[in-house]
């Protein structure tokens, strides 16, 4: 099969039968407004493994399992603190995945032998709509990391997810193209196993959102990291976290001026020198976000060896998007 023959375009019936194949241990890629899934049933050991073989994952790293609202929560955490429902009934469904002690559901094939398991709800009507079907035929949750190789750029549409992983499924997965995602990065992972909440991967759901939702302020816990690429001290291992991370073939080089035959990414304000090759021009931080991934896969399709990045500034989330590109930089 090529990998457009996975592709099925979003109706009730593809829904439906995606949720059949999650059962049947099939693997389901499937649009969020962060960026595509590679979804399987999260309680079916070997669906899971095949997750892992598709994207040529460490076994050590934890998966992320998605739920069609926050009350199944208690289904895969036990210990949940007070500010961590504030969080989830301010910003569930949203790109925010909690971190919280793992229930006997969550077992080690999914938690990467950790005590901890990290819970989200998709703002997206196409993955809502595929956990509830999925809910309906006894599943409990869909583990989905991005679906792409290990350490490469996650996909923000459907032709992505084909592109990047289409050899290595099998005749019964199934793509769900929901179109492209809105956010563009990957959720804010919260650790909620502590008195406060801390960041472990900054995402659109900010500091100044968390402290706003949980009453804590950044004094008593909350914390984005110094460095973009620097470890949490939480000893929680979590997805996205390895120093080189989310990049192209091409190099990665940040905040120079480019030349010509280079690729070049920068908000729409800065102009394009001579020569060099523009990959994207967003008029805005939550646009950089949208498009970024985009980008990056444009310059492995042209060709380029090089693309050099001005990245912004702030707050908000282009405090993820630093964290992305300060990965990328360091190269696969």
């Amino acid at each position: 099969m090529s990998p457009s023959q996975y592709i099925s375009n979003c109706t009730a019936d593809a829904l439906r039968e995606a949720a059949e194949n999650l059962c049947a241990g099939n693997l389901v890629a499937f649009p969020t407004e962060t960026v595509y899934g590679l979804g399987a049933d999260a309680c079916n050991a070997d669906a899971v493994a095949r997750i892992y073989s598709v994207k040529g994952r460490p076994s050590d790293h934890p998966l992320i399992v998605h739920v069609s609202s926050m009350r199944h929560i208690d289904n895969w955490a036990v210990e949940i603190p007070v500010y961590a429902i504030s969080l989830a009934r301010d910003f569930w469904p949203g790109p925010m995945t909690l971190v919280l002690k793992r229930s006997a559901l969550a077992e080690d094939f999914i938690t990467g032998g950790q005590e901890t398991v990290g819970i989200r709800v998709p703002d997206h009507v196409v993955a809502l709509a595929l956990l509830e079907n999925f809910e309906r035929v006894g599943g409990n949750g869909i583990a989905a990391p991005s679906a792409n190789r290990f350490g490469q750029v996650s996909p923000t549409t459907a032709a992505a997810v084909a592109e990047e992983i289409g050899e290595f499924l099998n005749s019964a997965d199934q793509i769900i193209d929901g179109g492209a995602c809105t956010v563009g990065v990957e959720s804010t992972i919260i650790d909620c196993t502590g008195e406060a909440p801390r960041i472990l991967r900054p995402g659109a759901i900010t500091v100044e959102m968390i402290e706003a939702a949980s009453g804590i302020s950044g004094k008593n816990g909350i914390k984005i990291p110094q460095s973009s690429i620097q470890k949490s001290d939480s000893g929680i291992r979590v997805s996205g976290s390895l120093e080189n991370h989310y990049a192209p073939a091409a190099k990665v080089i940040l905040d120079i001026a480019p030349t010509a035959g280079q690729g070049f990414i920068a908000l729409a304000e800065i102009k394009t020198p001579a020569g060099v090759i523009r990959l994207a021009a967003p008029k805005s931080d939550d646009e950089f976000a949208q498009v970024l991934y985009a980008a990056l896969r444009r310059a492995d399709a042209d060709g380029l060896s090089e693309v050099v990045v001005h990245q912004p500034t702030g707050e908000g989330i282009a405090v993820a998007i630093r964290d992305r590109l300060a990965r990328a930089a360091n190269g696969r």
